[in-house]
């Protein structure tokens, strides 16, 4: 079967620029499938001929309209907000996840798409507390316990996307059939046509700044990473256990997606520290106290961020994510979508990090980080200070 040539009929990503949504749409056209990617920035691939790229934005409902004329499965993973300092921007984690996901829904409603495969996370379930081999029966953790805006945000538009399922479709087409995948955090490498520092949040970016130089928590604790083969294949999965011909085994039902391969965090990174010739921290820093820092840090960009926009060097959310064991059961995933996720290790990451150029020594300390970390460590010991006796009560 030549790629494109629609015998699957034609399928909308949105987000479809990033690098997870590009390898979907890639993965789709190689089945024969007629693609489209839809993102509000161009793709910095070169997108393969017979795929088709639109410019456009979800929280705008016209353009999401237009966009999904003659469309019959929508994968909605544009998102934002997901770590660092994007993490505070409430204002535009609010319209793009919520109000760009009822303006996703409201579109496959008009137009008629019948089916809408939604990316999720771990974290509509998660907010700081243990879990051990979790399942889908666990229910939603109560919005006013998310540390974060994005984590509440989705929780609110999986919720939004699973009541959407069964909804009539205009002109009599039928219903939309909606499901959700919750995936762990991304352990792969970018694209080639990627920045090095792109991968795996910022984390070499440390690395090579020699800000890497502790770790934290138990070291017992486990996390789990998803590999993008592994998200592509259970995305497709789902796509087609919304179809009659599977019976509609996943309509209005959320799946947890791992790699099944629970590790330590910072275990999971040690060969790539050390691939790249860095020494592996042997500092461990108790949790409170990190988390502590991560939020005075987020008071502080609460305060000067529209004058400096500083990036974090780690919100609540990531110290809850990376230091807190959380990890989930692939049975429902397996037994309804057939999900079997391939392992994979660290090497081809490494190797591709070597090839970039990544590994040399740690930057010099200048005068000017200097003076930059020395003002916001003074005016994080003026907000803790003043701010001590309500801090357990603040909220951002």
């Amino acid at each position: 079967m030549e790629p494109g040539s629609s015998a699957e009929g034609r399928v909308l990503i949105t987000g479809g620029a990033g690098y997870f949504g590009f390898r979907l749409g890639c993965a789709m056209y190689q089945k024969g499938v007629d693609v489209i990617l839809f993102d509000v920035m161009k793709p910095l691939q070169t997108v393969p001929e017979g795929m088709k790229f639109m410019q456009g934005n979800i929280c705008c409902l016209s353009e999401v309209e237009e966009a999904l004329r003659d469309v019959i499965c929508v994968f909605h993973i544009a998102s934002y907000g997901m770590s660092g300092r994007e993490q505070l921007n409430r204002k535009l984690i609010e319209d793009v996840n919520v109000k760009g996901t009822e303006n996703v829904i409201q579109a496959c409603k008009s137009t008629g798409v019948s089916s809408l495969v939604y990316t999720s996370t771990y974290n509509v379930i998660f907010g700081g507390q243990v879990i051990e081999n979790g399942d889908e029966s666990l229910p939603y953790l109560p919005l006013h316990l998310h540390p974060d805006h994005y984590s509440r945000t989705k929780s609110l538009a999986e919720m939004k996307v699973l009541e959407a399922n069964g909804a009539e479709l205009g002109n009599g087409k039928g219903v939309l059939r909606t499901c959700a995948l919750r995936p762990a955090k991304p352990g792969e490498p970018p694209s080639q046509n990627k920045a090095c520092k792109q991968l795996c949040p910022r984390i070499v970016s440390y690395i090579e700044r020699g800000l890497f130089q502790f770790v934290y928590g138990d070291p017992l604790s486990l996390v789990e990473f998803v590999h993008v083969d592994n998200l592509v294949q259970a995305h497709i999965l789902a796509s087609e256990a919304l179809t009659a011909k599977k019976k509609h085994i996943a309509a209005g039902q959320a799946y947890f997606i791992s790699d099944e391969r629970p590790v330590n965090n910072f275990e999971f990174f040690r060969p790539l520290v050390e691939g790249l010739g860095y020494k592996f921290p042997t500092r461990r820093l108790p949790l409170s106290l990190v988390y502590f820092f991560a939020f005075l840090t987020e008071v502080v960009h609460c305060l000067v961020g529209h004058i400096y926009n500083f990036q974090p060097l780690l919100t609540r959310t990531e110290v809850y994510k990376t230091g807190v064991t959380h990890y989930f059961s692939m049975e429902k995933a397996r037994k309804e979508l057939g999900y079997e996720p391939q392992q994979y290790s660290l090497n081809e990451v490494v190797e591709w990090f070597r090839s970039q150029g990544c590994g040399a020594k740690p930057r010099s300390y200048t005068m000017k980080h200097l003076i930059r970390h020395g003002a916001l460590l003074l005016l994080l010991i003026a907000v803790m200070v003043s701010w001590f006796p309500s801090a357990v009560t603040f909220s951002l």
